[in-house]
C-alpha cells in the first residue's frame, strides 16, 4: 500500500505523509530492484518530512557510498557519530566506507566499537570476518565467522567462509576437525557432508570422500553440488558407470549442463567407447558452443580414432576460442604433422616459441619439419636460435653438425658433431639412422671410434 501510494503521490504531486518505518521500505524497495534513482528520491522526500531522522540519513549515506561518493559520505555519518555515539548502524556504515576505500584495519576498529552497542552481534561479527578476510588473516576471521555459527548453526555462508580460511592456508586435516565437530552438532546438514566430501577429495582420500557425498545426497536428494562431486570421486576410483549414473542425475534435477555433459564423455571415453565420448562431447559443444576444452576433448578422441582431418577441424575451432593456449598448438602442429601439412606444421610450433613454450622438443620438432622438406636454410636458422636458448645440447649440436655437414660445409660440421658427441655418445646412433651418408663419412667414423676407445 505504501508504495503504491507514494508512487501516485508523485504522479500528482500532491503531498501524503508517511513515517519513517513506511519511507525506510519504500527506499528499501527501489534498492533492491536496483533503481537507485528512485531510491534517491525517496530519501530526498522522506528527509523532508523527517530532517532528523537517523535512519534514513543512514540509508542516504549507504547509497552515496554505493555511488563512490565517499567523501560526502563520510561528511554525513562524522555528524551523525557526533549525534549519536551509541548507534551501532553508525559505526557500520563507517566501517564499510572504510572497507569500500580499502582501509580495512580503521574499518575493523569501528566494528569493534558497533560490537559494544549492537543487538545483532552476529551480523557485526560477519562485518569483521570478512574484513580479517581482505587482510588474508585467516585465523581471526574464522573466529568472528564461528561466532555466527554459535548465534545461527544453519548460517551455512559462515560455514562456508570459515572452510575458505582452511582452504587457503592448505589446512585440510584441521577443516576436517572443524567439519566433524559441526556435523556432530547439526548431523543433517548436506552442506557440510559436502564440505567434508571436498577435504578429503583434496587429500586423495576418495573413499572417505564418496562415504560424504553419499551423506549429503541421501539428506538432500536434490542436492546437484553434492552428486557432481560424487561423480568426480567415482571417476577417481575408476568407477565410471556410477559416476555417470550420478552426472546423469545432474541432468535430471536442473538444465542440462555443458559440464555434466563432458564429463559423461570423459567417463565413456576412458572406459574405451569413442563412440559415446563423441556424442556427449557434442552434447556439451551444443549446449556451449563456446567452450574450447570441448572441442579439444573431440579433436583428442578423433586423433586417436586415426580420423586426423576431423581432429584437425575441431582442434582449429578450440584455437579460434583460445589462440594463446600452447597445448592447443602443440597438438595442431602433431596432427599436421600425421597429415602431412608441413607448413602449417612448422606455424604451429613457431607459435608455441612465440608463446614461451619452447623447450627442446619444440625445437627439434621444428627444425627436423625444415630438414625433412630439404629447406637446410630454415632448419639451420631454428637451430641457431634454439642453441641461443638452450646452450650444450647433444640434440641440437648433432642436427647443426649434420646440416653443415650435407650443405657441404664440412669444417662446420665436424666441430658440431665433436661437440655433439662429447655431450651425449650414444645419441649418435639416433641421428646415424636419420643421416647414414652423414656417420659413413671417413673422418666422422674416425672421430665416433675414437671417442667410443677414449
Amino acid at each position: 500500500m505504501s508504495l503504491s501510494k507514494f508512487e501516485e503521490m508523485l504522479k500528482t504531486n500532491d503531498v501524503y505523509f508517511f513515517d519513517t518505518t513506511e519511507f525506510e521500505e519504500i527506499i528499501h524497495y527501489y534498492l533492491d530492484d536496483g533503481n537507485t534513482s528512485m531510491a534517491k528520491k525517496a530519501v530526498y522526500l522522506a528527509l523532508e518530512q523527517h530532517p532528523d531522522s537517523a535512519d534514513i540519513k543512514l540509508i542516504q549515506a549507504e547509497i552515496m557510498v554505493f555511488e563512490d561518493k565517499l567523501t560526502e559520505a563520510r561528511l554525513l555519518l562524522d555528524n551523525l557519530l557526533a549525534i549519536y555515539p551509541y548507534n551501532d548502524e553508525v559505526y557500520i556504515q563507517i566501517a564499510n566506507l572504510l572497507s569500500k576505500d580499502d582501509k580495512h584495519k580503521e574499518a575493523i576498529d569501528f566494528l569493534v566499537k558497533a560490537k559494544e552497542y549492537t543487538d545483532d552481534l552476529a551480523d557485526v561479527s560477519a562485518l569483521l570476518g570478512m574484513e580479517y578476510l581482505y587482510l588474508d588473516d585467516y585465523e581471526k576471521s574464522r573466529e568472528h565467522f564461528s561466532v555466527c555459527l554459535d548465534f545461527d548453526i544453519e548460517d551455512y555462508q559462515a560455514l562456508y567462509n570459515i572452510i575458505y580460511c582452511f582452504e587457503m592456508e592448505s589446512c585440510h586435516i584441521e577443516a576436517i576437525t572443524f567439519l566433524e565437530d559441526y556435523i556432530n552438532k547439526n548431523p543433517y546438514c548436506e552442506v557440510a557432508w559436502h564440505q567434508l566430501g571436498r577435504q578429503y577429495f583434496v587429500l586423495k582420500d576418495y573413499k572417505r570422500a564418496l562415504k560424504a557425498f553419499d551423506y549429503a545426497v541421501v539428506i538432500d536428494e536434490a542436492f546437484i553440488g553434492g552428486y557432481v562431486e560424487k561423480a568426480k570421486t567415482l571417476e577417481k576410483l575408476d568407477r565410471y558407470d556410477e559416476a555417470i549414473e550420478n552426472y546423469q542425475i545432474t541432468l535430471e534435477l536442473d538444465d542440462p549442463t555443458a559440464f555434466a555433459y563432458l564429463q559423461i564423455g570423459e567417463c565413456y571415453k576412458k572406459k574405451n567407447n569413442a563412440t559415446k565420448a563423441i556424442y556427449y562431447y557434442k552434447k556439451a559443444l551444443h549446449e556451449d558452443p563456446l567452450l574450447d576444452k570441448g572441442w579439444m576433448l573431440l579433436a583428442i578422441v578423433c586423433n586417436e580414432e586415426k580420423a586426423y582431418d576431423k581432429a584437425l577441424h575441431y582442434l582449429n575451432k578450440a584455437i579460434a576460442l583460445d589462440e594463446t593456449n600452447v597445448i592447443y598448438w602443440r597438438y595442431n602442429g602433431e596432427i599436421n604433422l600425421r597429415l602431412k601439412f608441413y607448413e602449417e606444421a612448422a606455424e604451429a610450433f613457431e607459435k608455441c616459441i612465440e608463446l614461451d613454450d619452447s623447450g627442446v622438443d619444440v625445437w627439434i620438432t621444428l627444425s627436423d619439419i625444415w630438414i625433412f622438406t630439404g629447406d637446410f636454410f630454415r632448419a639451420l636458422n631454428v637451430l641457431v636460435r634454439a642453441k641461443k636458448q638452450h646452450h650444450n645440447f647433444a640434440e641440437i649440436e648433432y642436427r647443426l653438425g649434420c646440416i653443415f655437414f650435407i650443405t657441404d660445409q664440412k669444417k662446420e660440421a665436424y666441430l658440431h658433431l665433436k661437440t655433439a658427441l662429447s655431450l651425449d655418445y650414444e645419441y649418435h646412433l639416433v641421428m646415424q639412422e636419420l643421416y647414414p651418408t652423414v656417420f659413413e663419412d671417413l673422418k666422422v667414423k674416425r672421430m665416433v671410434l675414437n671417442f667410443l676407445e677414449n
